[in-house]
């Protein structure tokens, strides 16, 4: 089972609390290949820098930030901002910003590496076109006709037994913390301990569910949540969203049965602090057509039982889900909202089977786009185009990071290609198009998801199949952004042994000891080209302490 963090990249390990490691300084005359034409025979040190454009006290504040960096002895910046997929609509204003940027960047000696195609994180992108998402299938769901309105009935009846929590027995089972509070199930002070109660759901397979509780919380330091585990695949992955303290709330989980018969239902805490947490009214029902998806790869299919297929716009009306990634803007989702329904003229009691896809997010709204529908890819050439032409840098990075959907449209499974074969062919086609744009330009792309001991692997998520290969797509040109602390000597030996340089993506909020720690497993590793200074929190107190760290491994010393 992948568990949940809010910080995805975030590092933290007890073992740099003792306060009794030493680390021996890293000689990188042997691991750091020849300079590059134009740049410093040392180590190169990176910050990130992530921050909307389009405000001018922004700009002021990282041209501020950037001094800093240069007198510090940075050499690039990792430079994001969510519009960087939306160039096409941004005003005069936003790209005077960029001229400025680049400009005092230019004085500063201190060279810009945009970010760009969000495989993994794709909600920029899809704001072109919110069912571009990748979805989860729908096979074969009934519907009945009832007075011109096709809807969703169960084959099989689902109910959560004690839901209304007047009787705690009815769960399977129950951590002893959990007790009953007038109707409700109460934790209370956890300090540490597992809280929860557990109920075993018979499924029905590739349905769509809909479960809600009402939550309730008084001064409450952990993170209530409820999980559905089908063997040790977690079939939903979102925040509940729960305030430490909050008056009774309704809250909701959507989730996918995949080609499961049955999963355990979870709710409660893991490893909680003090304060009062309440569950009560959870309640379980199959759905239909909920944050449907429409695209040629993502085709909605109708049937009588008989087997008699239905034509849309003839048989019955056009179906659309206006709220289907359009939350807040086009590309943001919610978890649950009203269904739309099928309208049609058949008989009352009409039987249908209907197969369609859904969308499905991760965490806050994190959202994958489809990498087989040929929209795609013009969006990924019409925005390397559009940041070149704006940036005109010597690399970028390809942001392919924590691909947590994939491959289960019509449109990646009629490719027949494993997970890690589909992601090393889009990988492959980024490639491409940035040559094609920046012909012997820099490459960079995040690690995780071309590393064997991160997440290139089986069981990843919500992935179907195995992102095992995915590598293949990368080429010994594209330097690797590494961020696998944990396991940072078998990562970085399985890149260099690839042939790939690899810049170390180090701090991740966590103090200079960590570049250390970094700068030490990288002793002896050939391709290591510097370290980036990464927080995900804006925080660059440390940066001038990082960046000593770094410059003291220049070769020769």
């Amino acid at each position: 089972m992948n568990a949940p963090s809010k910080q995805p990249r975030h590092w933290s390990d007890p073992w740099f609390g003792n306060g009794r490691f030493k680390l021996n300084l890293v000689l990188l005359a042997l691991s750091v290949l020849p300079a590059q034409p134009g740049r410093g025979a040392g180590p190169d040190c990176w910050l990130y820098c992530s921050r909307n454009l389009w405000v001018d006290k922004n700009i002021d504040d990282m041209e501020a930030l950037f001094r800093r960096a240069a007198n510090a002895g940075c050499t690039h910046a990792l430079l994001a901002d969510s519009k960087f997929a939306k160039l096409g609509d941004m005003d005069a204003h936003y790209f005077r910003n960029v001229e400025r940027v680049k400009q005092f960047a230019a004085e500063l000696h201190l060279e810009i590496v945009p970010a760009l195609f969000p495989i993994g994180y794709s909600n920029d992108l899809l704001w072109h076109d919110p069912n571009l998402i990748e979805a989860l299938p729908v096979r074969d769901a009934l519907f009945v006709v009832q007075d011109g309105v096709a809807r969703l009935q169960p084959d099989q009846a689902v109910r959560i037994k004690g839901g209304d929590f007047s009787d705690l027995k009815q769960w399977d089972w129950k951590d002893d913390i959990v007790q009953p509070d007038g109707g409700a199930a109460l934790i209370r002070d956890p300090k540490g301990q597992n809280a929860r109660v557990v109920q075993k759901l018979r499924l029905t397979p590739f349905r769509q569910y809909h479960f809600s509780v009402r939550v309730r919380t008084q001064d409450f330091h952990g993170t209530p949540e409820v999980k559905l585990l089908a063997g040790n695949r977690a079939l939903n992955h979102n925040y509940l969203g729960v305030k430490p303290t909050q008056d009774w709330t309704t809250h909701h989980v959507v989730f996918n049965s995949l080609e499961n018969t049955d999963a355990n239902l979870y709710l409660g805490c893991w490893g909680g602090g003090t304060g009062s947490l309440w569950f009560d009214d959870a309640k379980l029902e199959e759905v239909g057509l909920l944050n449907l998806v429409r695209r040629e790869g993502a085709p909605l299919s109708v049937h009588t039982t008989g087997g008699k297929e239905l034509i849309e716009g003839r048989d019955f009306e056009r179906v659309d889900d206006p709220h289907m990634g359009n939350r807040l803007w086009k590309g943001s989702y919610d978890i649950y909202h009203e269904p739309p329904i099928i309208k049609t003229s058949l008989p009352n009691g009409t039987r249908l089977r209907v197969s369609y896809y859904h969308a499905v997010t991760v965490y806050d709204d994190q959202a994958v786009m489809c990498p087989s529908e040929p929209k795609t890819v013009e969006l990924l050439r019409d925005q390397a185009k559009r940041m070149h032409a704006a940036w005109g840098a010597k690399g970028y990075l390809m942001s392919h990071d924590e691909i947590r959907v994939w491959n289960w449209c019509d449109a990646c499974q009629r490719r027949h290609l494993d997970a890690g074969a589909l992601l090393a062919d889009n990988v492959k086609t980024c490639i491409k198009i940035l040559r094609e744009f920046n012909p012997g330009g820099r490459i960079y792309v995040w690690s995780d998801m071309f590393d064997p001991q991160h997440n290139a692997h089986n069981d990843y998520y919500l992935v179907h199949g195995d992102l095992s290969g995915s590598w293949v797509g990368l080429d010994k040109e594209v330097t690797i952004v590494n961020w696998n602390f944990d396991k940072r000597s078998d990562s970085l030996k399985w890149f260099a042994d690839l042939g790939n340089r690899q810049l170390i993506a180090g701090y991740y909020d966590a103090g200079p000891d960590q570049i250390r720690a970094w700068l030490e497993s990288a002793k002896g590793v050939r391709g290591i080209t510097g370290a980036m200074f990464t927080t995900w929190q804006n925080r660059y107190d440390d940066l001038e302490r990082f960046a000593k760290v770094v410059s003291v491994f220049s070769p020769g010393t």
